[in-house]
């Protein structure tokens, strides 16, 4: 009989306590979604959600970025009920419902140039409720893209050279607008522009350190561009998310002044220019830097171990003369810069006081 009496006050007891389950969840009247979810979840969760979960944070630690609805517990303006608690579905699918409070975004979805995810679903990139990333994404931006352009994923994580615009601040952001462009590629501004808008002071260095050249500064000082930088092509020759090769080139071209002349270190250059002009010795139609049919460009390039590089004669972007000789040319890492003294004339043209004493070279019969 003891027993059963003992049984019987332990049930009882159960009977009459509130469940633990309850306490846990149990919200004040008039509680915002925010503070229900704050109870419902431990901090911990916060940072163990997967990627595209669309499920509140808690509210500690704090996230990063928070919908202004979710906060004031405004749920029905979303979904079906303003029970937080039990909010139920949302009451319209797709862009259709943040376009109601989001109106700015109506004209950029006109944009001739739209983002996939944003003409779907906003939730592809954002949660409506808050985040542990700015404008409530659901990764960090570089994340966020390339966990669908599987394409640019690769070639931002091998990337010997990376590109700044992917790896800082606004990361892809930087140059591309994820919802809608008036230019391809969803870019913010025409592609030549872009690149001018932060290649324009004097202050960039590359990973290593070494002063990049102020673009904008140099090509308004220098009219006579290369094609395509005329042609305002920048990734004719720079990949724009990062390359295996210096300074974000699209294929091999020598960084030094001196180097042995192989045709595989110069392919971005013979991606347009014809190989022969400078591999063949004597001619008389490749080039009109000869004298006589005796080929300058093979003579310079062709000298064993010291063969002179592109870049010891030639501006990359632009420059003051024609066939982009350059003034001069920084020689070694001190500063200094060797003055090549060209000379252009209505036969040919002279070098003094460079590599060499002064050299003329004719092409032509004089007139």
């Amino acid at each position: 009989m003891m027993h059963i009496r003992g049984i019987f006050s332990i049930l009882l007891a159960l009977a009459i306590s509130p469940p633990l389950f309850a306490q846990t969840v149990q919200s004040k009247p008039g509680a915002t979604a925010a503070e229900v979810q704050a109870k419902r979840a431990s901090p911990a969760s916060a940072r163990t959600a997967s990627p595209g979960s669309l499920a509140p944070l808690p509210l500690k630690p704090a996230p990063a970025s928070s919908h202004a609805p979710f906060e004031a517990g405004d749920c029905k303006i979303c979904h079906q009920s303003a029970d937080p608690k039990q909010p139920g579905p949302v009451v319209k699918k797709g862009p259709t419902l943040c376009l109601e409070c989001h109106e700015e975004f109506a004209g950029v979805m006109k944009r001739p140039h739209t983002h996939a995810p944003a003409r779907g679903d906003c939730t592809s990139c954002h949660n409506p409720h808050n985040a542990n990333y700015r404008k409530l994404l659901l990764q960090e931006p570089r994340a966020l893209c390339t966990s669908c352009h599987d394409a640019i994923a690769k070639i931002v994580a091998n990337a010997a050279v990376p590109h700044k615009a992917v790896t800082s601040g606004a990361q892809c952001t930087n140059c591309h607008n994820p919802h809608g462009s008036t230019v391809e590629k969803l870019l913010v501004q025409l592609p030549f522009d872009l690149c001018a808008s932060c290649h324009n002071v004097d202050t960039m260095i590359d990973a290593k350190g070494k002063k990049l050249q102020n673009l904008k500064v140099w090509l308004d000082n220098n009219k006579n561009w290369h094609g395509p930088v005329a042609a305002k092509d920048c990734s004719s020759c720079h990949e724009p998310h990062g390359s295996a090769h210096f300074r974000l080139l699209k294929e091999d071209y020598p960084p030094e002044f001196y180097a042995p002349y192989d045709p595989r270190t110069y392919a971005l250059c013979f991606s347009c220019h014809q190989e022969s002009a400078f591999s063949t010795a004597q001619t008389s139609t490749l080039t009109s830097f000869r004298n006589g049919s005796t080929n300058l460009h093979f003579l310079h390039l062709q000298q064993s171990g010291r063969g002179r590089t592109c870049r010891a004669c030639h501006e990359v972007h632009a420059s003051k003369q024609d066939n982009h000789i350059r003034e001069g040319v920084p020689y070694g890492s001190g500063g200094w810069v060797l003055k090549l003294h060209y000379k252009k004339t209505a036969s040919g043209g002279s070098c003094e006081k460079t590599c060499h004493s002064e050299k003329t070279y004719v092409n032509k019969p004089a007139r």
